[in-house]
């Protein structure tokens, strides 16, 4: 979620982003949670280049990773001494970024159970994202989004980040608690493994897919990803590449408990192309089974295959007017009976963490989000 988060973020207001792999000789990388990613390069291939901005994303053991990779220290050692903005997130301030001696003096954060590790030379400080100076910390996937606002404002200016911002409907109140508009609530309980379709085409958001994927895994749900391309690697809005598990026709041979779709332009209109897909979804609705859409996919796929009919949802809210019912539009994750569905990249952490809510109970929801510094 940092990686992505970070990548599409910076992408969206026009920075040239390199995703490099640390891992010797191996593009793709297996992030913590079972995402596959592709990187555009090897960092070994980018050693010798010029950045404007380093950023390392946290989880582990990727953080250690990068503790232990010489090319990697040096790259930022060099960067750091000519006056750069660097910046990391979650494990990664201390476990690299501290143990390589870059936050000596200065206040920081990190993951709330790696400040002890953090060098005592360091202000260890509990804010949710940190600048001192050009070192930019913060603290787990639940800042990920204000963190990459921020290197944005360092990078570009306030007003770049505010536009970018805007767009994403991010939360008006950082580190709140989360709810949703539930109407006709019936019971999610699936049992203790649900098993879960996340379809992923070219031009899905990345951002949204990333946080469905990644929280519900950490709530032990069976997460299945699906590529509606003829390959596993689909090109994602804000051009990450990601790996799904299955292509399309496997994934049709098994029954789900949900199938969840992002949003992304691109992605909503492949859905809504693809007949196998919304044949299973619409199989889906008329068992009463689950299902859910965030941003574009609510107003561009469901609603256009009648999967809205009689039910209250939202979408991104450009796209309201797309929607025949729109008198629940203003909430930010709405769960009508076995539907539901949201607005976009801000609001994902919130529809996902609803979706668990109703598989799992509060009580589970709330544990993922204190682990994920959501609130």
């Amino acid at each position: 979620m940092e990686a992505v988060i970070t990548i599409d973020v910076l992408r969206r207001a026009g920075a040239d982003v390199a995703v490099a792999s640390v891992e010797p000789g191996a593009a793709t990388v297996a992030a913590s949670w079972g995402v596959k990613l592709a990187a555009d390069a090897l960092l070994a291939d980018l050693a010798d280049d010029e950045f404007d901005l380093i950023s390392l994303p946290g989880g582990m053991p990727g953080s250690s990773t990068f503790r232990d990779c010489k090319v990697l220290e040096n790259m930022v050692k060099k960067h750091v001494e000519k006056g750069k903005l660097y910046a990391a997130i979650c494990a990664a301030p201390a476990m690299a970024l501290g143990t390589w001696g870059l936050l000596n003096g200065l206040k920081a954060t990190c993951y709330p159970s790696f400040m002890d590790k953090l060098p005592s030379e360091v202000h260890a400080v509990e804010s949710r994202v940190q600048i001192d100076g050009k070192c930019v910390t913060s603290r787990g996937p639940g800042t990920a989004m204000e963190y990459s606002v921020i290197l944005v404002e360092q990078l570009y200016g306030k007003e770049k980040a505010t536009e970018v911002a805007g767009p994403m409907v991010m939360r008006p109140q950082h580190g709140a608690e989360f709810s949703m508009k539930e109407l006709n609530s019936t019971s999610w309980n699936v049992g203790e493994m649900p098993n879960i379709l996340v379809p992923i085409a070219n031009g899905t958001e990345e951002m949204e897919a990333t946080m469905i994927i990644d929280i519900l895994r950490r709530a032990k749900a069976n997460v299945v990803v699906a590529s509606l391309e003829d390959k596993l690697e689909i090109v994602a809005s804000r051009k990450v590449k990601m790996i799904a598990d299955v292509l399309l026709d496997d994934a049709l041979k098994e029954q789900y408990d949900l199938i969840l779709l992002p949003g992304g332009l691109g992605g909503a209109e492949a859905y809504a192309k693809s007949d196998k897909l919304m044949d299973l979804i619409k199989k889906q609705a008329e068992a009463n089974r689950l299902y859910g859409a965030i941003c574009a996919s609510p107003a561009i796929a469901l609603e256009p295959h009648g999967l809205l009919k009689g039910k209250k949802g939202t979408s991104y809210p450009a796209m309201w007017n797309k929607l025949a019912d729109q008198s629940e539009c203003n909430n930010r994750v709405v769960v009508d009976g076995n539907l539901i569905t949201s607005q976009g990249p801000g609001t994902s952490m919130e529809f996902s963490l609803a979706v668990v809510e109703k598989l799992f109970g509060r009580e589970r929801a709330l544990e993922l989000a204190k682990a994920m510094v959501f609130v």
